[in-house]
């Protein structure tokens, strides 16, 4: 039997953005000159370093609200973002918390999860390694398993960030540009954006093209993971929550190169001293490439989603 795909829905965002009240920050906004009508969304100088943090807060509050957080506490796999929004989440409250990451995981993200008091296991080359081995802990535990981004209130917590941009940017937004790995900050984002009447772009690298490959093929599929973004973005499938929210909103699905990922974090750096993750460079690189060309009065908002990166590569 076919099991039903879970519908996220603007209530369960709205109801999010009550849960985290208090416990994220505000998005801020940056306009770009000389392009009046192109605004930074700096979620990367979020709580632990990116938007996990929003998912991660209503996940863990809305299950102690439930009774439903069990003493084994949760567990995660992650490429290290969502490892360390769910430590942040899991201390603030009191929780245990244990982290499963791919051994190709950055240095700086093992050190920081550590730093939150997780317990951390690195298993594999890729995250569905770790994936797999969280699931294991959880059934041998009892601890409460969290995903990275298969989770209709982790996606509820990200797309919390979409009414902020509403309200920062000044008159109407029109497009929200946004990186996709798993989707669950894309599926947050385009289904509050859709509420607003946005058009969410979702973008990928050519190489961890998740969404991109379900789009065409009319379904879920396995895709090869071969990126400079593939720590943050190097999901095999995406979740099938995203792509009936991509097909529900009409989302426009672009790639760029690993080479546009890097000059476009390069000038985030040479012009605005902005130090981001290539995942969140590679939204803006749907700019900068013209894989997504705006309308000359368009509004656009590119979320910046991470900056857990170590920035001795940038000059």
């Amino acid at each position: 039997m076919e099991t039903a795909t879970p519908e996220l829905t603007y209530g369960d965002i709205r109801n999010a953005a009550e849960r985290i009240v208090g416990l994220t920050q505000p998005v801020t906004l940056m306009p770009i000159h000389p392009s009046p009508h192109v605004w930074l969304a700096l979620e990367y100088i979020q709580h632990t370093g990116s938007f996990k943090a929003r998912g991660a807060a209503n996940f863990t509050t809305a299950h102690i609200e439930a009774g439903t957080m069990p003493e084994a506490g949760v567990v995660i796999a992650s490429g290290g973002n969502a490892g360390l929004a769910c430590a942040w989440a899991a201390r603030s409250a009191g929780v245990r918390a244990t982290v499963f990451l791919p051994e190709t995981a950055p240095r700086i993200k093992v050190e920081r999860l550590r730093s939150y008091g997780a317990d951390v296991l690195l298993v594999g080359r890729e995250y569905a390694d770790a994936l797999e081995a969280s699931a294991r802990f959880a059934e041998e535990t009892g601890a409460l398993l969290s995903h990275a981004y298969d989770n209709p209130l982790i996606a509820a917590g990200a797309g919390t960030l979409v009414p902020e941009l509403v309200a920062g940017v000044p008159g109407k937004l029109d497009t929200i540009i946004v990186a996709v790995g798993g989707g669950g900050l894309f599926a947050g984002v385009a289904t509050a954006a859709e509420e607003h009447g946005i058009r969410t772009v979702a973008v990928e690298p050519e190489n961890c093209r998740a969404l991109n490959a379900a789009l065409e093929a009319g379904e879920v599929v396995d895709v090869p993971v071969d990126s400079v973004a593939a720590d943050s973005l190097g999901a095999r499938r995406v979740s099938a929550t995203a792509l009936a929210t991509a097909r529900r909103t009409g989302a426009f699905s672009v790639l760029v190169s690993d080479k546009a990922i890097i000059e476009s974090r390069q000038a985030l750096w040479d012009n605005f001293r902005i130090v981001v993750e290539h995942a969140a460079a590679t939204a803006l690189a749907a700019l900068s490439t013209g894989a997504y060309t705006p309308a000359q009065d368009e509004k656009v908002a590119v979320i910046l989603c991470g900056a857990n990166t170590d920035p001795g590569d940038l000059v």
